[in-house]
């Protein structure tokens, strides 16, 4: 089955995408066995062989782009190709409303100062944050996923910073103890 769709990203993430010679453009269709078609402008066009063996593989190239078109790094970004990893995004425009200065004011809260509420919520959680224009992404695998996820909303909705530590504190003995109730039922 052939898979082509296109999509738009930022102008000013162009270069990421491709990288310098090409290089991030033939990792990610080494890797997704499709084919990235990249305009100047921000257009993206993803096809894959009709004799794909694994049509999913398109569907990562996409996540893998839409990732790199908000704000992450190309080696953050191609962590999307685990099986697991899953993308994220949240629009800060659909919480806040369209006021550039709200956004922004949310946008602060969730980096932190010099970073650290985003680097407690990626450490904690196990995923990747990116904050970029109007919308805050996630890379990462369940549970943690879904407790950044929280987390982030209830920074969007006001939580003091407090509170929102606390509860990733909770999160995090949630996460070990899942995985010593896996672990028991799956020693390997």
């Amino acid at each position: 089955m052939l898979y082509h769709e296109t999509i738009r990203i930022p102008q000013e993430r162009v270069g990421v995408l491709v990288g310098r010679d090409g290089r991030v453009k033939r990792r990610i269709e080494k890797l997704t066995n499709t084919d990235l078609e990249i305009d100047s402008e921000g257009t993206v066009t993803i096809t894959n062989p009709e004799k794909s063996e694994n049509p999913v593989l398109a569907w990562k190239a996409r996540n893998i782009v839409r990732a790199i078109a908000r704000g992450f790094s190309p080696k953050r970004a191609l962590s999307l190709i685990d099986d697991d990893a899953q993308l994220v995004i949240v629009s800060l425009k659909d919480a806040v409303g369209s006021s550039p200065s709200q956004i922004q004011r949310v946008a602060g809260r969730i980096i932190g100062e010099r970073g650290r509420t985003r680097r407690v919520i990626e450490e904690i959680t196990e995923t990747k944050v990116s904050v970029y224009g109007k919308t805050v992404s996630i890379i990462g695998v369940p549970p943690g996923l879904d407790f950044a996820r929280r987390a982030i909303d209830m920074l969007i909705t006001g939580a003091p910073h407090s509170a929102v530590y606390t509860r990733l504190e909770s999160m995090r003995r949630e996460m070990n103890r899942m995985r010593a109730e896996l672990w028991e039922e799956h020693p390997e």
